[in-house]
């Protein structure tokens, strides 16, 4: 075999050419869009920004930020990595959901912190889930608007269906006129396997859905949904206001109120339903409601003795049990 020698002057400027090749450009950490934009593999900057949520995911960096210059619909949204979206005051900015789809889900994986600031989410009557949550280990929405998902039988404002352990900060946030039958509605937690969810809601109001806010613990043997609802309105809703529902042998279905109102909820307004569901209640007014406060097989209410339950339209319903004032 012939075997052919390369002169040292071709090897040198083979070497010179490897040395001066440019390094592949790294994805920038802030990335904008606007409704006057245009996609691209490299749109983003602020006098070039893309046209979708979806592009701009794309282009940027895990860890980066996505920002908002004008006013519009920019469709939508896949998140598969730690982002956020901000929206400070631009506008109404969000997505407008089309038919038999989620307006955003959040497959971002364990170890993602993923956050959600000043969107409008606008189901129209006919897409499914406004935030449907699969993995994340944090999720922070803070200061949205979540409404009009109603069209399916599992349309709900904000679904998580909890793969892996994660934690959720919702706060400054309304959620309205979500949900298309009995078992759908505001907010849906539902983890699974051995998983555990963590949610906190702080100035939020769950508004018109059918079921206000629903935790369940059926599909995990883990730990199951623990929510801490602070300075929240739970009002208007076709069902029950607040729901912790489970069963024996599962996860559990734990939910704390605190300075809040639970009114005009044609259902119950806070309802314990299973063996390890259970709700603390504290300086919270709950009236109006077709029951006030109910606990059944096996369920929990217990009350910190300075809420106000009275006016319902049925039963007003006590408290399991008192708790004791620190």
């Amino acid at each position: 075999m012939s075997k052919i020698a390369l002169s040292p002057v071709v090897l040198g400027a083979a070497l010179a050419a490897l040395l001066s090749a440019s390094p592949a450009a790294a994805a920038p950490t802030k990335v904008w869009v606007s409704n006057a934009g245009a996609n691209s593999a490299a749109c983003g900057a602020i006098a070039t920004p893309c046209l979708t949520f979806q592009q701009a995911h794309d282009n940027v960096a895990a860890g980066g930020e996505i920002g908002i210059l004008t006013p519009g619909d920019y469709g939508a949204l896949l998140i598969s990595k730690a982002v956020s979206i901000i929206n400070e005051s631009s506008g109404e900015a969000g997505i407008s959901g089309s038919a038999n789809n989620n307006a955003i889900a959040v497959d971002a994986g364990v170890g993602s912190v993923v956050g959600l600031r000043g969107l409008t989410l606008d189901g129209r009557g006919v897409a499914t889930q406004g935030i449907l949550i699969v993995t994340v280990s944090a999720l922070h929405i803070q200061n949205c608007v979540i409404r009009n998902f109603e069209s399916q039988s599992e349309s709900w404002g904000i679904l998580h269906e909890a793969f892996a352990d994660s934690q959720i900060f919702l706060s400054d946030t309304i959620i309205f006129n979500n949900g298309g039958n009995a078992d759908t509605g505001g907010i849906l937690l539902e983890p699974q396997g051995t998983s555990t969810v963590k949610l906190v809601l702080d100035r939020v109001h769950l508004e018109n859905n059918v079921v206000g806010i629903r935790i369940t613990g059926f599909a995990t043997t883990g730990d199951g949904a623990r929510v801490v609802m602070r300075d929240s309105v739970v009002s208007g809703n076709a069902s029950h206001g607040i729901q912790a529902f489970t069963s024996g042998n599962h996860g559990a279905a734990f939910i704390t109120v605190e300075r809040s109102l639970v009114t005009d909820n044609a259902g119950t307004g806070v309802l314990a339903n299973g063996p390890r569901a259970r709700a603390i209640l504290g300086d919270t007014t709950i009236f109006r409601n077709g029951t006030g406060v109910s606990a059944v097989g096996g369920g929990q209410v217990n009350s910190f003795g300075n809420n106000r339950n009275n006016n319902n339209i049925g039963a007003e319903g006590v408290a399991t049990n008192s708790l004791a004032q620190f």
